[in-house]
């Protein structure tokens, strides 16, 4: 009788501490904030109905992600999911809106990060890869590298059966007119590639962070680079430590700018290790890179994160950046210009 008891009382502790895990994990604080890329954006060069546009798709984006979270899956599947929202959107520099290289082709690089255990993935100057982001998590997970680039990304690409697409797929007209601007530029200032406002770069950039009911962080950023780029040129977006990072530890950011600026000072590593080894917020930390030493350098851009607590920040030193979020009470913010409360 006494063992019976003492069995008992045993299985009704072990269902107690499931249920209070269960409870603890409902409980845990979920966030995601996604970005459609920093630049030149001023409310005078969007109507109101292309604003909208652009509004809609990234609280289409950020909300498909955050209901992810929200019945428990990783931040991995919402980073990714937000992503190729993004990436199937003609609005923006990844995927079907990417920008044109000078000799009239598009070249595609993303990469993505989790913060549990620091494992990456990221592929560059892919050209028939319809999704870059779902070929930069196969990378992490299905082989034992962490960047593939070009022809070699395109071979992996089919061993896990990613679907393809002719590079004709990418096309669009308004990013056409960007390359013939640019081209035009070039030919009258060889040195504008330097300025990102003389070639008009349209940052269009992709990314998005999250935190998920397991505590775990991720971060994936999406590109087609820069309008008019030559010679294979590979920005900061598929450089684990400038254009992504993720550290459980501290932060998970994804950033959007003059590519060579965030690689020389490894952007998005750097904000987050200055929140974990001078002990302060990650937000200041990010605060302290975009406007202090990135613009001190000359580089133009943003970045977006999401700590291990959930807090989420959105600096950027540009007139504008297309991000939204959904903080940890669940709400729901979409922003564009400086002057918004999205930030």
């Amino acid at each position: 009788m006494k063992r019976n008891l003492a069995i008992l009382l045993s299985l009704t502790a072990m269902t107690l501490s499931t249920q209070a895990q269960a409870q603890a994990q409902d409980h845990s604080p979920i966030a995601i904030a996604i970005h459609g890329g920093a630049g030149t954006v001023s409310k005078a060069q969007l109507t109101p109905e292309r604003e909208q546009q652009y509004r809609a798709k990234l609280e289409e984006a950020v909300t498909a992600g955050y209901a992810l979270l929200q019945n428990g899956a990783s931040s991995l599947d919402a980073v990714v999911a937000s992503v190729q929202i993004l990436e199937d959107s003609p609005l923006f520099n990844a995927g079907r809106g990417a920008v044109y290289t000078y000799n009239g082709e598009h070249e595609l690089d993303a990469s993505i990060m989790e913060g549990k255990t620091r494992a990456a993935g990221a592929v560059a100057g892919v050209k028939t890869v319809k999704s870059p982001i779902a070929l930069a998590r196969a990378v992490m997970e299905k082989s034992h590298h962490v960047i593939l680039s070009g022809q070699g990304a395109e071979d992996f690409a089919d061993t896990q059966g990613l679907e393809k697409v002719e590079n004709s797929y990418f096309d669009s007209d308004a990013r056409r007119q960007q390359l013939d601007k640019a081209k035009e530029t070039l030919k009258q200032d060889k040195t504008a590639f330097s300025r990102p406002d003389m070639l008009d770069y349209k940052f269009g950039t992709v990314g998005a962070v999250a935190l998920d009911k397991q505590g775990n962080l991720a971060a994936a950023t999406s590109t087609g680079g820069m309008t008019a780029k030559r010679w294979g040129r590979i920005g900061d977006s598929p450089i684990i430590g400038a254009g992504t990072f993720a550290d459980n530890q501290s932060c998970a950011v994804s950033s959007t700018g003059h590519g060579e600026y965030f690689i020389r000072y490894n952007v998005a590593a750097d904000i987050c290790a200055r929140s974990q080894y001078l002990n302060i917020p990650a937000k200041v930390a990010a605060q302290s890179v975009i406007h202090n030493v990135l613009k001190n350098a000359g580089g133009s851009g943003g970045v977006i994160l999401v700590d291990n607590q959930g807090e989420i920040s959105m600096p950027f030193n540009t007139q504008g950046m297309y991000r939204a979020s959904v903080d940890v009470n669940g709400k729901v913010q979409v922003a564009i210009f400086a002057d918004e409360s999205a930030q």
